[in-house]
């Protein structure tokens, strides 16, 4: 007989088997679903499968894949991914294969879209249309309800031949099971809708379709909504008798989902706090006893570890963190969770870019989902590479020619890394930014990474070999990765040397103190940080109470959806935001992520000035001149401000590009260096991890 195995020491809790009816995950990290669009394209599938692979090998217990649909009518979008017949089984024995010849285990997600379809052909539970996407749904007839019903099971029966350990019901986020489930989006007055129990017949059928398709022992997960935060959302009591009855039905674990897709809720982003939705999971621990799957900014072992060890909660769900580092799981089994790569819930590349069809993959990871073609395989041989510059760009470029085995040296003129992510840590919300810069600081001290900082490097210096020398290496350098960033663009106005003014870094890293009413010139998305920033007090981050109360997340579970009146804290500060384009500000912002920015600038009470010209600062203040949107003056205006914060916009440093470049030295510009205009760590990351894998 086999002894079991010992604890984990790092992360014992974690490193538990989890058994889901027949099948044994060897530990308790789920990479939770989400759709990247290679789903949706047979091209893409070899992409795919490596995508999924990678994960497997970096010790996912089970990965879940993106919806795919059971039906035509619940596609996301017109030809994406589904699995309704034999051609559909040989394409994902292709994912499955891999995964498994990986060492890993994968569920395929059953998703029928409803009225969040992006396709003239979809079909919903009711009449509401959709407020994400422009189609209109045909309202679902019996006849539809029943087909819908039965796809779903034999989709399961078609995932089973294809191989795959399990399969997920996706009841949650708003799409179509969801849609029955909720008055907000069922006002049906059939026996589909109305009662409870006639709203939740729809997910029962489903559940007894899929359950006569499959062997006993193949296991059937439900992604069950347990907070909708939408008006006319379910009663905590409806609920849980659904997970009650799904456990009845043969569901064999639930896996937790929060919010809709048009909740006013943050889910998702970075100033959602950590684990902010656990407790939910953490109450049908009363009501049901399979397993149960936490989700939502689950992001580092040791706080998956404390949700663990109370008792509640069977495993967690970590989707977006597995875009960010594969091997988050290898890690921490093995004690090296500070080598993680951990997710900033910023949303940059991945749900920004699946919400507007974009291929999905992760600012920090410019790999994910591009593993076939951005590939950091060792070298030959080794060249010795500058990189000047230890911002997001630098940092990417220096790690990664050093991970191919490269000799690298870093140059940075400040006396810390970061560069702009050491402003942006500081910003409310996002202090999840510091885990990058711990990230990089490890991967610099692993990878030998020569590091110089408080050190502004010359041409001079790097031609002649001084700078190289003064490490022992007698040898010149092959390659120079410009990487110097920005500085703060000062824009031309009458009186811009007054006392009163300051740039962004001098306002957000505290050089210069900052009275009660401020001006900041610029709207985009650095004057939304820094107006955040300046609304708040020293310590910005929100506990768990008070950022509820800022959202209108309600503690009364008998409430639908469980929102309420939003109550904000005062703000610090009076804020005038100002830019001068016409219309709303903020319109560049990220698809997932502008409106929470948007909205918390409106809660603190900020006054948004746009269509203004700049005429003159001096002891009064920032005089405008104001027009409409057709460019029409439509007065003057005097802002009595203490302060006034420039957020116009960056000027690259380039200083060192022109001596380099005609001393023939090759030279690779990248980040704020080779472009300027909005602040993007996304290009900055890519185009510094694309460098290195370009070397010889």
């Amino acid at each position: 007989m086999t002894s079991p195995a010992a604890p984990n020491p790092h992360y014992p809790r974690l490193f538990e088997p989890l058994r889901i009816n027949g099948l044994t995950l060897p530990n308790r990290i789920v990479m939770g679903s989400m759709h990247t669009g290679l789903e949706d394209r047979v091209w893409d599938t070899d992409k795919l499968a490596a995508y999924y692979a990678e994960r497997a090998r970096g010790g996912a217990g089970l990965i879940i894949t993106g919806g795919f649909a059971t039906t035509r009518t619940g596609q996301l979008l017109p030809f994406a991914g589904k699995i309704t017949n034999g051609v559909d089984v040989r394409r994902h024995r292709r994912l499955t294969q891999a995964v498994h010849e990986a060492g890993g285990a994968i569920a395929i997600q059953l998703i029928h879209a409803g009225r969040y379809g992006y396709t003239p052909l979809k079909v919903a539970a009711g009449s509401e249309p959709s407020p994400i996407h422009p189609f209109k749904h045909l309202k679902m007839t019996e006849p539809i309800i029943w087909h819908v019903i039965k796809s779903f099971g034999q989709s399961a029966k078609l995932a089973h031949r294809a191989g795959y350990d399990a399969v997920e019901l996706m009841g949650g986020e708003g799409y179509l099971i969801n849609q029955f489930l909720c008055p907000h989006t069922n006002d049906r007055t059939d026996n589909w809708g109305g009662s409870t129990e006639n709203r939740q017949r729809f997910l029962v059928e489903i559940i007894k379709a899929v359950r006569k398709q499959v062997p006993a022992d193949f296991p059937v997960i439900l992604r069950q909504s347990i907070a909708d935060f939408v008006k006319n959302g379910q009663t905590w009591d409806e609920i849980a008798l659904l997970a009650r009855t799904a456990q009845d039905l043969g569901v064999d674990a639930i896996n937790t989902d929060i919010g809709w897709h048009e909740a006013g809720v943050p889910t998702i982003v970075t100033s959602v706090p950590r684990g902010a939705f656990v407790k939910f999971t953490e109450r049908l621990r009363a009501e049901v006893s399979i397993p149960l799957i936490a989700s939502n900014r689950i992001n580092t072992p040791e706080f998956a570890e404390e949700i663990l060890d109370r008792g509640r909660v069977d495993a967690v769900s970590m989707a977006r963190p597995m875009l960010a580092d594969p091997e988050l799981p290898n890690k921490a089994r093995d004690g090296r969770a500070d080598e993680i790569n951990t997710c900033i819930a910023c949303n940059q590349a991945c749900l920004d870019h699946a919400f507007v069809g974009k291929k999905v993959s992760c600012l920090l990871n410019p790999r994910a989902g591009r593993e076939t073609t951005l590939t950091l395989g060792q070298t030959r041989h080794a060249r010795h590479v500058a990189v000047i510059g230890a911002g997001p760009a630098g940092l990417a470029a220096a790690v990664s020619a050093a991970q191919r085995g490269h000799r690298v040296e870093l140059f940075e003129a400040g006396e810390t890394i970061g560069g702009q992510f050491t402003i942006a840590a500081r910003i409310p919300g996002k202090e999840e930014f510091n885990e990058t810069i711990r990230y990089y600081t490890r991967q610099l001290e692993i990878n030998n990474v020569t590091v110089h900082l408080g050190e502004r490097v010359t041409a001079e210096a790097i031609l002649d070999g001084r700078a190289s020398a003064a490490t022992g290496d007698a040898a010149k350098f092959t390659d120079v990765v410009i990487a110097t960033g920005v500085v703060p663009r000062i824009p031309d106005i009458p009186g811009i040397e007054h006392p009163m003014v300051m740039s962004y870094a001098d306002a957000v890293l505290g050089h210069r103190e900052i009275g009660k009413r401020v001006a900041v010139i610029g709207a985009g998305g650095i004057g939304f940080d820094v107006t955040e920033f300046l609304t708040v007090d020293e310590s910005p981050t929100l506990n768990l109470k008070e950022w509820e109360q800022e959202w209108g997340v309600s503690e009364d579970l008998s409430i639908p959806g469980f929102i309420t009146k939003p109550r904000p804290l005062p703000p610090v500060r009076e804020v005038f935001m100002v830019q001068r384009k016409p219309g709303r500000q903020g319109k560049t912002l990220g698809k997932t992520t502008g409106w929470v920015h948007r909205a918390t600038v409106k809660m603190k009470g900020v006054e948004q000035i746009s269509g203004a010209v700049y005429d003159l600062i001096d002891d009064s203040g920032l005089h405008l001149t104001l027009h409409d949107k057709e460019g029409n003056e439509t007065g003057k205006r005097v802002l009595g401000v203490d302060n006034i914060v420039v957020c116009a916009g960056q000027e690259s440093v380039r200083d060192l590009v022109d001596p380099l470049t005609v001393a023939g030295l090759t030279t690779h510009i990248i980040g704020g260096a080779d472009l300027a205009s909005e602040l993007d760590a996304k290009r900055a990351i890519r185009q510094g991890t694309e460098v290195a894998a370009a070397l010889p």
